[in-house]
Order: structure tokens, then C-alpha cells, then sequence
């Protein structure tokens, strides 16, 4: 199993580091465009490697063609999040990257799954499948799992109880405009939305939005539950797990949309994506999934005249 991680910075190389310890690659390729950095990180890497007797061979590069017959390419690559700023807010800088990072993808690989990490992450996905003219289902974007984790948390500290107890579900945008579910999360078996009040559900959920931000205002940027989602994802794919997973796809109809990547329940194995739950979303779930979408939506129209996408 060969393994490219786009993007060399912390999390793409602490990605990679989760890689290795869950024993999911035999090999793995590091690219990014500043010199020394993907060898360096490759290097520390393989020592680590070899003080847990792992045989995962680790390399750095500055070279796209290195990624040739990826089994799984983790695109990370751009600038993230400073504080006070949104996920939107990176949306030109990093379109022109993802761009450039999705045209070497299918150049050099034909039958690859992508996962997209890159903020604002729908609008990267979407940049990715378009360039790419990879099948929908190889073209995922980590956001959704990231979400459910952090409202997970929220809910685990609310109602004082361990984090195994609680099943926590957030769709729609990995942005303002997430969407979490308390009809369909739970704690033992018995649904959010039957325990908590309704002033506790909007204060849970609003913790949900704001929590990465908090983190980015305190140490600069979120690093170990990202690193860990992606290793989540990489490892349903890898181990043909089929677990149902919230995250980032291509939509042709599904939930009423179309030509759009939004979060929605996905079962991720071998193949990729293999199927969309469809969720049965009330009015007020599909409002505020629709102002998610519209968001995108509006995203994906500033790129094109920009001349960003086509």
C-alpha cells in the first residue's frame, strides 16, 4: 500500500506519522515545494519508524512524479487557518494551489482515492474531483469526522459522561454552516434531541462551530484531531472497514443537490465512498443544510469568475 501525503507541513507530516503507527502503509511519499522540508520530516520519520520495528519505508520529495501508483493520495497542502480568520477567508490563496496539486495528481496517477484536507475543504474537493476527472467515488474530503468528533466532545463534557457513550453526527459545510444532528446522534442508543433541552443542543452546537478557532487562537493551528481523522479515513479505505463516516463528496442528486461536495454520511471502504445515507432532514435541518450548500455554492461561482475553474 502506497501512501502520498501533499503537503509536508505539520499536518501533513504528523499525518503521516498516524500513518505509521496504525500500520497502514508500506510505503509512504512526502511532497511539498520547499526544499529540505519533505526529506527532513521523511528522515525523523523513518528513525521513529525504526525504533517501533516498523518497515514502512518513508520518503521525502520536492518531485510530483514521486507520487506515480498511489494507492491513496492526503492533499494538505496551502496555508491554514491564522486566528480570526474563517475557512472561507482562504479561499483564493489556496484555490490556485489545490489547482496545481490536483493537474499533477492525474498526471502522474490514474486509479488513486484522494482525500482532500486543504480549508475551505468542500470548495478544495470540488477543485480536486473537477481537475482530477476522477470517479466521484475516489474524491473525498476530510471535514464532517472532524466535526462529529468535536461535537462528540461537546456533548461528552455536557451530560458529564465518557466519550465511548455518545454517537455524534455533523453534515452539511466544514465551515459556519455545519450542521450537527442531535435527532441523529446519541448516547446509548437514546437520541440528543430527546435528552437535552433545546438551550443545551444550540449551546452544544455552537461549541462545535467555534471550538477550532479557539484552538487556533491559543496554539496556532489544530493538529492532533485532524491528523487523527484523516488516519481514520485512510484506514476505513485500507482495511475495507465500510465504516459510515460524514464526509466531503460529490453530489448528482442526493439530499436535492447537484454538481456540489458537501458533508454527508458515507460508507468508506476499498473502493472509496460506496454509498450516500440519506438522511431524512426536517425543515429546519434542511434550511440550515441548504445555507451550508448556498455558501459552496457562492464559493465555487467567485472562483469561476476569477477564472479559478471552469
Amino acid at each position: 500500500m502506497k501512501i502520498s501525503v501533499i503537503g509536508a507541513g505539520r499536518i501533513g507530516s504528523m499525518s503521516a506519522f498516524e500513518i505509521i503507527n496504525r500500520d497502514l502503509a508500506n510505503e509512504i511519499v512526502l511532497v511539498d515545494i520547499v526544499k529540505g522540508l519533505p526529506q527532513g520530516e521523511a528522515m525523523d520519520l523513518n528513525q521513529m519508524a525504526s525504533e517501533k520495528g516498523k518497515s514502512v519505508k518513508v520518503v521525502g520529495s520536492n518531485e510530483y512524479k514521486d507520487i506515480k501508483d498511489s494507492d491513496i493520495i492526503v492533499v494538505t497542502a496551502g496555508f491554514a487557518r491564522k486566528p480570526g480568520m474563517t475557512r472561507m477567508d482562504l479561499l483564493k490563496t489556496n484555490a490556485g494551489i489545490i489547482k496545481e496539486v490536483a493537474q499533477n495528481i492525474s498526471k502522474y496517477c490514474e486509479n488513486s482515492i484522494v482525500i482532500t484536507v486543504t480549508n475551505p475543504m468542500d470548495v478544495m474537493n470540488y477543485i480536486v474531483f473537477k481537475i482530477t476527472g476522477f470517479p466521484r467515488k475516489h474524491v473525498i474530503g476530510m471535514g464532517g469526522l472532524l466535526d462529529s468528533s468535536r461535537y462528540r466532545e461537546s456533548l461528552a463534557n455536557m451530560l458529564n459522561v465518557g466519550r465511548s457513550a455518545i454517537k455524534a453526527l455533523v453534515i452539511g459545510e466544514h465551515g459556519e454552516n455545519m450542521l450537527p444532528m442531535p435527532r441523529y446522534s446519541t448516547l446509548g442508543g437514546i437520541r440528543i434531541s430527546d435528552i437535552l433541552s433545546k438551550e443545551q443542543i444550540l449551546a452544544a452546537e455552537e461549541n462545535t462551530r467555534k471550538i477550532a478557532a479557539e484552538v487556533i487562537s491559543l496554539k496556532g493551528a489544530t493538529v492532533y484531531a485532524p491528523i487523527s481523522c484523516v488516519a481514520t479515513m485512510v484506514e476505513s479505505i485500507v482495511r475495507d472497514k465500510k465504516d459510515i463516516i460524514p464526509a466531503s463528496v460529490y453530489l448528482d442528486g442526493e439530499y436535492g443537490l447537484k454538481d456540489i461536495c458537501i458533508g454527508v454520511p458515507v460508507i468508506l471502504g476499498k473502493n472509496g465512498w460506496e454509498q450516500i445515507i440519506e438522511l431524512n432532514l426536517n425543515e429546519e435541518e434542511k434550511e440550515k443544510f441548504m445555507k451550508g450548500a448556498n455558501a459552496i455554492y457562492n464559493a465555487i461561482e467567485e472562483l469561476k469568475k476569477e477564472g479559478l475553474l471552469t
